[in-house]
C-alpha cells in the first residue's frame, strides 16, 4: 500500500495568505523527504479558508525544492478553464516536473466560484464532461486537430492559422506517454461517475470525508466501468483518502486530534460540517441514508472519521478499514492547519516511517 498526501487545504481566518502558502508547501516537501508516493492539492477562486486559487500554479512553485513525489492538481477544476488551457498548461508542468504529474480532476463544486465566473447558471457536470474529452483529444490527435464532438461546446482547430514552416497552430504533448495519469475525486456514495472512470482508465480517489461504508460502494462501480471496457480492475489504481493524526502517545492523539477545541481536526470537520448541511448533503456523514439530521453531530463525525492514535493504533484501524472497504493501493493522507507545526510534522513522520511499513509487513 502506497502512501500520498492531500490538502484541501483548509486554514482558519485570521493567518496570513504567505504564512499558510508557506506552511502548504513545507507539507508538501515534508511529504516529498518523507518518501509520500505523491501530493495532491485542491483550489477554490473565492473561499477564505481553502485560499489555493491554482493548484496548477502552487504546485509548479515546488517543482524546484522536490525530488521524487509526484505532483497532482486535488483537483483542477474544469467547469472554470477552456480545456485548451488546461491540456497545454499539465503538459508544459508535465515537461517541468520531468514527468511527475498527475491530473486531478472535477467539476469544481463551490458555487460562489461559478458565480464569480458567471457560470452559476450551467450545467458544471456537463461542461466537467465535455472539457475532459477535449483534453484527452488533443493529446491524443494532431494538429490542426478539427476536434468538434457530438453535443460539446469546447470545438478545437487552428486549421485556418497553422503555418508548419512558422511552427505555429501547435499545442504541446505531455511528456509522459500516451498521457498523465488521471485521477477523479470520489465525493458521492454509489457514485455512478467511478463507472465512467473505469470505462476510461481514469483512477478513483474516494474522499475523506465520506463514511468507510460509502468508500466501500466506489470499488465495484469501479470494477463494472472496466468490465465494460473489456479491462481487469486493478486494486493499485485506487486512492482511499483518510483524516490521519499519529502521535507518541495516546493522550496527545486524543487530544490533538479529536478533543481539543483548537485542535485542527475538529476545526476541519466543523467546517465541513457546515458546509455539507448547507448544500443538503449531510449524508456523507450518516450511517443509513434515511437517518434524519439531527442525529448527525460533531463528536460523532469526528468519532468515525479521523483515525488517530499510537503507531500501533493506527496501524490496527488502517488494517481494519481495509477489512472493510476492500484492497485498495494508496492511503492518502489528508494534511490540515499545522496549528502545532510539531506536532503536524511528527505525524506525518510517524505515519511514513512507522505506520505504513507495519501495515505493508501486516498485508505481506
Amino acid at each position: 500500500m502506497r502512501l500520498g498526501y492531500f490538502s484541501m487545504p483548509l486554514h482558519p481566518l485570521g493567518r496570513t495568505w504567505a504564512e499558510t502558502l508557506r506552511e502548504d508547501r513545507e507539507a508538501v516537501i515534508l511529504a516529498d523527504s518523507l518518501g509520500f508516493h505523491d501530493a495532491f492539492i485542491g483550489e477554490h477562486l473565492t473561499d477564505r479558508h481553502e485560499n489555493i486559487t491554482n493548484s496548477l500554479l502552487f504546485l509548479a512553485t515546488l517543482i524546484s525544492d522536490t525530488q521524487q513525489i509526484k505532483l497532482g492538481t486535488g483537483t483542477t477544476n474544469l467547469s472554470q478553464q477552456h480545456p485548451v488551457l488546461v491540456a497545454a498548461n499539465s503538459a508544459m508542468f508535465d515537461h517541468l516536473s520531468g514527468g511527475r504529474f498527475i491530473l486531478g480532476i472535477s467539476p469544481g463544486a463551490l458555487t460562489s466560484d461559478a458565480e464569480a465566473l458567471g457560470i452559476l447558471g450551467e450545467d458544471r457536470n456537463k461542461m466537467f464532461a465535455e472539457a475532459i474529452d477535449v483534453i484527452t483529444a488533443i493529446w491524443e490527435s494532431e494538429a490542426p486537430y478539427a476536434i468538434d464532438l457530438p453535443d460539446n461546446r469546447f470545438t478545437v482547430t487552428t486549421a485556418s492559422t497553422m503555418d508548419a514552416d512558422f511552427g505555429v497552430g501547435y499545442l504541446p504533448k505531455p511528456l509522459q506517454q500516451p498521457r498523465p495519469e488521471i485521477v477523479g475525486t470520489v465525493v458521492a456514495p454509489f457514485s455512478k461517475g467511478v463507472i465512467a472512470m473505469g470505462r476510461r482508465d481514469f483512477h478513483p480517489l474516494s474522499a475523506n470525508f465520506l463514511l468507510p461504508q460509502w468508500v466501500a460502494t466506489h470499488w465495484p462501480n469501479y470494477v463494472q466501468g472496466k468490465q465494460e471496457a473489456g479491462q481487469t480492475a486493478d486494486p493499485a489504481d485506487w486512492r482511499v483518502a483518510r483524516t490521519v493524526f499519529v502521535a507518541d502517545d495516546p493522550a496527545t492523539a486524543e487530544a490533538y486530534g479529536r478533543a481539543n477545541e483548537d485542535s485542527p481536526y475538529r476545526f476541519y470537520y466543523s467546517q465541513m460540517f457546515k458546509k455539507m448541511r448547507k448544500l443538503g448533503r449531510l449524508e456523507l456523514f450518516k450511517t443509513r441514508r434515511d437517518q434524519p439530521d439531527d442525529e448527525v453531530t460533531l463528536d460523532g463525525i469526528l468519532d468515525k472519521l479521523v483515525i488517530t492514535g499510537t503507531p500501533e493504533s493506527v496501524t490496527e484501524q488502517i488494517l481494519a478499514l481495509r477489512e472493510e472497504v476492500g484492497d485498495f493501493g494508496e492511503l492518502v493522507y489528508a494534511g490540515l492547519d499545522w496549528v502545532d507545526p510539531r506536532l503536524a510534522r511528527r505525524s506525518m513522520e510517524l505515519m511514513a516511517q512507522k505506520v505504513m511499513p507495519d501495515v505493508n509487513a501486516a498485508l505481506g
